[in-house]
This record gives structure tokens, C-alpha cells and sequence, in this order.
């Protein structure tokens, strides 16, 4: 994830500072994150059989190590276009402490309640969602560049070439001059408002 953040990093013109100090401050995230996720999906999975009495002792040490992560996503500055990303992440953490607090509750209280641990497994499916987007490139809003203009002059110069060019053959087949001149002037007034 490092690697593809720092790529972006450099495509979108941002300091070294600032994207090597992001990209390390979130491995270090990880670093610590990743082994308590891997050991509580495991338990989500199949919590009838890895609750055991070693898990549930475990429940708040991994729920703790959330609760870390989460209290150094907040403090964590992200870069420009990953805001959201990064407040999903730590909205994800969050909910993860809470769910996995329900869980060991429920178990205390005498037995996983279904509902809870439905919740839980989302909870922890969200965090490794978060985490997905905010490997991605962050999306930019797009720059809406204006349409190309309709050549209202060029359409002018035409409309006023052809017509003048049928009134002055008209009138000298007809042999007026006058026709032959209004004719003669729409054709030149077309070439002027094209110059123009």
C-alpha cells in the first residue's frame, strides 16, 4: 500500500515530506493493525469453535489494539484528495472497537448473540474496506472545460455568400442591375463579417 501511495503521491505533485511522512505513519498503522484483524476474523468466522476460554482473555487485548489504531488514524494528517478515505478508515476502526466491545459482552453475559456477531464481522469487513479505498487513487472532482464554440460568423459569411451568390445570378439572368448589385453586396458583406 506504501508503494501505491507513493506513486500517487508523486502523480499528484506533493511534497516528499509530506507523502513519505503519510505513506510511513500509515504502515506503521498497519504494522500493528494487521495481526490483530487476521486473529479476530478468524474468530468471527467460526466463533462457536475458536471461542475458547484463550479467545475470550484475548477479546480485550485485540479490542485495545482497535481502539490504538483507531486514536492514531485520528491523529493522522492525511493529503489533499484523501480526506474522506482516511476519515472512512478511521470511522471503520471505530466501529470495529465497538462491535468487537458488544461481542466480548455478549459472550460474558452467556453466549454469542447471533445479531452481534453479524455486526462484528461487518464491522471488521468495513475496516479492510477502508482500507482498500484508501490505497486507491483518490478521485478528483472533473474540470468541466467549456464546449467548443458554434463559429457563428463562419455560418454568417456562408449563409450571406450563397444567398448573395443566387440573388446576383438571378439578377443577371433577369438583367437588373439592381438585383445584380444587392447581390454583388451580400457577397461582400459576407467576406467582412467573416474577417470580423
Amino acid at each position: 500500500m506504501e508503494a501505491h501511495y507513493d506513486r500517487w503521491a508523486v502523480r499528484e505533485g506533493l511534497g516528499t515530506g509530506q507523502r513519505q511522512g503519510y505513506a510511513s505513519e500509515l504502515a506503521g498503522l498497519w504494522s500493528g493493525l494487521s495481526a490483530t484483524l487476521a486473529r479476530l476474523e478468524t474468530i468471527a468466522a467460526d466463533p462457536e469453535a475458536a471461542l475458547d476460554e484463550e479467545s475470550l482473555e484475548l477479546l480485550p487485548t485485540l479490542q485495545y489494539s482497535l481502539h490504538r489504531a483507531s486514536e492514531l488514524a485520528v491523529g493522522l494528517a492525511p493529503p489533499v484528495g484523501a480526506e474522506t478515505a482516511h476519515a472512512e478508515l478511521a470511522s471503520a476502526l471505530a466501529d470495529a472497537r465497538d462491535a468487537t466491545a458488544e461481542v466480548a459482552d455478549s459472550l460474558e453475559a452467556g453466549g454469542p448473540d447471533s445479531v452481534a456477531l453479524l455486526e462484528w464481522r461487518g464491522a471488521l469487513f468495513r475496516v479492510r474496506l477502508a482500507r482498500h479505498l484508501l490505497a486507491q487513487r483518490p478521485r478528483r472532482e472533473p474540470i468541466l472545460l467549456p464546449g467548443p464554440v458554434f463559429p457563428r460568423a463562419a455560418l454568417a459569411a456562408t449563409v450571406l455568400a450563397v444567398v448573395g451568390a443566387t440573388i446576383f445570378m438571378t439578377g443577371a439572368m433577369l438583367s437588373s442591375w439592381p438585383v445584380w448589385l444587392a447581390g454583388l453586396l451580400a457577397v461582400g458583406a459576407g467576406m467582412l463579417s467573416y474577417r470580423a
